[in-house]
């Protein structure tokens, strides 16, 4: 099994894979290796639907999230920890939303 190094198309984080593992990644996000918080990050924008609109589709979401990335490609540390507080953020009100509505039913 033969290690590889690929770089996130999205943040530039280099990571040592698997050329079956690389393979499966760009299978799933048009053709583009993803790192993990970036695959997450796409998926949540998959599962919200970018811009609101509900039929988005993979390339969409690969691209919004690329779009924000660039905004933080000068410093990786900050963009991850800005990513990860945005994640957080999301999933906190998610989750007060899903408990208000468990709450009124």
């Amino acid at each position: 099994m033969e290690i590889e190094s690929v770089i996130c198309e999205c943040c530039g984080l280099k990571e040592d894979c698997t050329q079956d593992y690389i393979t499966e990644v760009k299978a799933r996000f048009d053709e583009k290796w993803l790192c993990g918080l970036c695959a997450e990050a796409v998926r949540d924008e998959l599962s919200k639907g970018v811009g609101k609109k509900k039929d988005c589709g993979v390339e969409e979401a690969v691209k919004a999230h690329m779009s924000f990335c660039r905004k933080f490609k000068s410093n990786p540390a900050v963009q991850v920890a800005d990513g990860m507080k945005q994640m957080l953020r999301k999933r906190t009100r998610d989750l007060s939303s899903s408990s208000s509505l468990k709450r009124s039913t």
